[in-house]
């Protein structure tokens, strides 16, 4: 455990649904939340745990998925500062639906369901927040089940480039801020990590990508757009 971080003074308050609470309701907060180091590789919850509380990211990137056939992942989405997981499963009192993993060195804060009850039934706003952010979800979840019935895998790997540097943006030589590796990338977009080899290659011959180990900078966002059919 590290020492708390206080919601007045956090730098990504703005982005969370923590913006919604006052400032009373924030310094109650601080006393009952924790907030915790994890560092790459480590696992915040496991598909099918019962949770007792919900992760606010502070830092780093958080991986949600599922495992499926032969113990393959799929990766439902990524967690960035401001984003919140485990909500789905207190608000339903169901066991997780899927597992979150760190991708890159992470602060979470941990807030106890019942003090999430609490402000869900005191502050609207608050309230309001969290539906639209299970809404937007939820929609994201269903364009992803149709792109994956629709595209071909050129396409979702173009699409899938583009929307990490939309979410995740690029460091000062335009490389993508989040790395993933070759299997994380065939996880997220449901193919054989060979595929994503070939194609990512291919890209790079096209003059779309650059590639440095696992850093990859997109150099024509417009050929992107095109192979992905965004146009």
């Amino acid at each position: 455990m590290i020492r708390p971080i206080k919601c007045r003074d956090c730098d990504v308050v703005s982005k969370t649904i923590i913006k919604n609470l006052s400032d009373e309701e924030k310094d109650k907060l601080d006393l009952d939340k924790a907030c915790n180091l994890y560092k790459r590789g480590a696992i915040v919850y496991h598909e099918g745990n019962r949770l007792s509380g919900i992760f606010c990211v502070n830092s780093g990137i958080v991986k949600l998925f599922k495992t499926g056939v032969e113990g393959r992942e799929q990766i439902i989405r990524f967690a960035k500062e401001g984003d919140v997981i485990g909500y789905r499963s207190i608000l339903s009192e169901e066991v997780a639906c899927t597992s979150a993993k760190v991708v890159e060195d992470a602060i979470l804060c941990f807030i106890p369901s019942d003090k999430l009850f609490n402000l869900l039934k005191k502050n609207s706003d608050f309230s309001l927040e969290l539906l639209h952010m299970a809404c937007k979800e939820l929609g994201e979840s269903n364009s992803f089940l149709a792109e994956i019935a629709q595209k071909s895998v050129r396409e979702r790997l173009a699409e899938a480039l583009l929307l990490l540097k939309t979410n995740f943006g690029a460091d000062e030589n335009g490389y993508l801020k989040i790395n993933l590796t070759r299997e994380e990338l065939a996880n997220l977009i449901g193919t054989a990590t060979e595929s994503v080899i070939r194609l990512l290659s291919e890209f790079k011959d096209d003059n779309f990508i650059e590639i440095q180990g696992r850093k990859i900078k997109l150099i024509d966002l417009a050929g992107l757009k095109r192979t992905a059919n965004l146009f």
